[in-house]
């Protein structure tokens, strides 16, 4: 077949592929929960049009919506928590924003300080800166609606009942279905797994493109702990009631081995030009090792197909099998080959058939309904891994400065909320809270996510306001508007964190239709929309550009100095067990679980420095070698730690002793330097060698103001 014809071969979508992405999605959380809020929001309004209380229906309508946000993964306890505090917020917001109707130059510093105020929240963590988001909602919306037949108070106090009615939903869900978010997050974590070890399995290729697979691993690493973080909030903090007391046990040890899995991966780095040149005469070797660890990652594959199927799951037949087949062929190798090159690949056999007894494991778990043949974690204990968020008011105080993200972030928010309505307000557009609405959106404290979402709301207006003209010129029922308003808005709900572009098209498809069953002039509100949309994804993309930005080669030096103070935590566990032996300690397991996220999170600041323009990506080729020994030193602690856990050591030597001083002493040293000291590497002979050479320290590297004119494509 000539190039030409390959080349012009139409692309055939599987309809079995499609038909199986879209079951995965209905099936998922995120689509369920975007039902609920449909659910939510729809019903009052209806019944508010059928009794002749419309306005009560809109109420309860906006405070379930804007309660919504909160409803996220984790424990029950902190999203009740979180909703019912939403609503109180809105109810707050909507009371004040019911007043606000003064002059503009008089209105604009008081939407400033109220925006600044809100988003000022964010500064409690993640499930705050939900609760500031619903904030913002309601402070931008008590533009859109003038109550008529409702008191201010009264319209506010129903914004809040809005919220409740949502949280009783909310409720009733988790009753009905205790488990899908815990099964969601087990079926991530096995696939993200399984990827992994794929990706190791492609790296043993000498043909392969390893640049690219190694760059996708650190991604896929820090996903794996993101995962890991929230599984591990649901799995520990969830309280158990009779019945769910045996499935969350179970499900915690099968979470264990996982996490287990991950880490004894990265405890076994493989160095693949000794693994390229071992096997360069022996291409057999390399055929037999990526179809055992491809057998491993199709094991978790099929595991997360057959569910709580326990006749779906996986037999360990082919992989004992292959198992069986390398140690024959390496026992062979043994007699003939170089004992270097054998006890290399014995350890690399080694490494997999402890990953086989973790899947072994797992199979039994999920396969025998009696869990008295496994030690149960305690649950007092676990909950030590689970780090409370810091609720003092203090913090606030402590982050009124410029030094702070959340305080740029919040400054940068309130001035972009100001200009997009005096701009909106002086040349009358149809909807000046659109732009507002836009910019709360869009704008995130990281200059990359805000690029992005800006560029997808952007084509994601453009593409549903296309498509609604195209349906309403089409169909003229009103009642088929509200149907496709309301799917339409579902869709939107479940695709935001999937597909922010995606989200952004079906939010104004639903938009479209709710304004074509009030408005005969359908075109005038799609221009609108995608005008306002323009204007508030510019005005957010230059405020992060020219307000106070937040570039991460000016935070790298922290990411930094926590990753090395987290690695310093573990090896000085490490030191601690190695000396006095016994039963692994709780405080050894968080200093390694702190290590590893630590190492990801600075993987994840490189990612987005990436993202940023190139004059602020700052000696990038250095700080990636920075990010790139992290991870080699955490890899050689987890390895160390693997080691000396499951094999009789002897009494520590002062020789060991000496070595573990040394290291410390040079972390510290690191550490110093990070904080902008010219620091010289500690040695016990009495010698010292300059960090990064004789006149630089880690801080001058971090913090060098410079531009780099280099064309930076390497590492990502």
């Amino acid at each position: 077949m000539s190039l030409k014809n390959e080349t012009l071969k139409p692309f055939v979508p599987n309809p079995s592929e499609i038909l199986k992405e879209s079951q995965h999605f209905l099936n998922s959380t995120s689509f369920s929960r975007a039902f609920l809020v449909g659910f939510a929001v729809t019903l009052p309004i209806i019944l508010g049009i059928r009794s002749g209380y419309f306005e009560i229906g809109l109420a309860l309508c906006f405070g379930a919506l804007w309660s919504s946000p909160s409803d996220v993964s984790g424990s029950f306890y902190q999203k009740a928590v979180g909703i019912l505090i939403s609503a109180i917020l809105v109810t707050l917001v909507s009371f004040i924003g019911g007043y606000l109707h003064f002059e503009l130059l008089l209105l604009l510093p008081i939407l400033g300080l109220l925006t600044f105020t809100i988003a000022f929240i964010s500064v409690y963590g993640f499930r705050a800166s939900l609760i500031s988001f619903s904030g913002l909602m309601a402070l931008v919306l008590s533009f859109a609606h003038d109550s008529k037949e409702l008191e201010i108070y009264q319209y506010a106090l129903l914004i809040g009942l809005g919220g409740i009615w949502y949280l009783i939903l909310a409720k009733l869900w988790s009753i009905i279905y205790p488990r899908a978010e815990t099964e969601e997050f087990l079926s991530e974590t096995y696939l993200l797994t399984a990827e992994f070890l794929e990706i190791r399995g492609k790296l043993v290729d000498p043909k392969a493109d390893r640049k690219q697979l190694q760059s996708r691993l650190l991604e896929l690493q820090g996903e794996l702990t993101e995962n890991h973080g929230t599984l591990r909030e649901i799995l520990i903090l969830t309280r158990r009631s009779s019945g769910r007391s045996n499935y969350l046990d179970k499900r915690l040890l099968i979470f264990t081995e996982l996490v287990g899995m991950l880490e004894t991966a990265i405890s076994n780095p493989v160095n693949y030009d000794q693994v390229d040149k071992l096997f360069k005469d022996y291409p057999q070797y390399i055929t037999a090792l990526q179809e055992l660890i491809f057998q491993m990652s199709l094991q978790l594959k099929l595991i997360d197909q057959a569910g709580n199927d326990r006749s779906k799951l996986p037999k360990n037949n082919i992989l004992r099998q292959s198992i069986d087949d390398i140690s024959q062929r390496i026992s062979e190798w043994g007699d003939l080959g170089d004992y270097e090159e054998f006890l290399m690949i014995q350890n690399i056999l080694a490494y997999h058939k402890e990953q086989f007894e973790k899947l072994k494991r797992i199979k039994r778990l999920l396969g025998d309904t009696d869990t008295s043949e496994f030690e149960l974690i305690d649950r007092k204990e676990a909950k030590r891994f689970v780090e409370p968020q810091d609720y003092d008011p203090k913090l606030l105080a402590r982050n009124l400065s410029f030094k702070s993200l959340i305080f740029r972030h919040s400054l940068r928010l309130s001035v972009a909320v100001m200009v997009g309505y005096a701009l909106g307000s002086f040349f009358t557009f149809q909807n000046p809270y659109w732009i507002l609405l836009t910019i709360i959106v869009i704008m995130r404290p990281s200059y990359g996510l805000t690029k992005t979402r800006a560029k997808d709301r952007i084509i994601g207006t453009l593409i549903g306001g296309i498509f609604a003209l195209g349906l309403i010129f089409l169909v003229t029922n009103p009642y088929a508007y509200g149907a496709m308003g309301v799917v339409s808005l579902i869709i939107a709900l479940a695709m935001v964190q999937r597909n922010y572009r995606t989200s952004a098209a079906f939010i104004t498809l639903s938009v479209v239709f709710i304004y074509a069953i009030l408005t005969p002039d359908v075109l005038s509100v799609v221009q609108f929309r995608i005008l306002d949309t323009l204007v508030g994804a510019g005005l957010s993309y230059l405020s992060m550009l020219t307000l106070w930005p937040s570039w991460e080669y000016v935070e790298m030096r922290e990411s930094v100095e926590k990753s090395v103070n987290a690695i310093k935590a573990f090896l000085t566990s490490i030191e601690t067990y190695y000396i006095q032996k016994g039963d692994v300690p709780t405080s050894y397991k968080i200093a390694r679980k702190d290590a590893f996220l630590e190492t990801s999170n600075l993987s994840s600041a490189f990612q987005r420095m990436t993202q940023e323009p190139k004059s602020k990506q700052r000696e990038m080729n250095k700080i990636y070698e920075l990010v790139v020994l992290n991870h080699t030193f955490l890899a050689s602690l987890a390895s160390l730690s693997t080691y000396i856990q499951h094999h009789g050591t002897t009494e520590a030597s002062e020789e060991f002793k000496a070595a573990m001083n040394t290291i410390k002493q040079n972390l510290e040293q690191v550490l110093n330097s990070l904080k902008g000291e010219k620091q010289d590497i500690y040695n016990p002979n009495g010698k010292t060698v300059p960090i990064f050479g004789k006149q630089s320290s880690i801080s001058d590297l971090l913090q060098d103001k410079t531009p780099m004119p280099m064309d930076i494509g390497g590492p990502t």
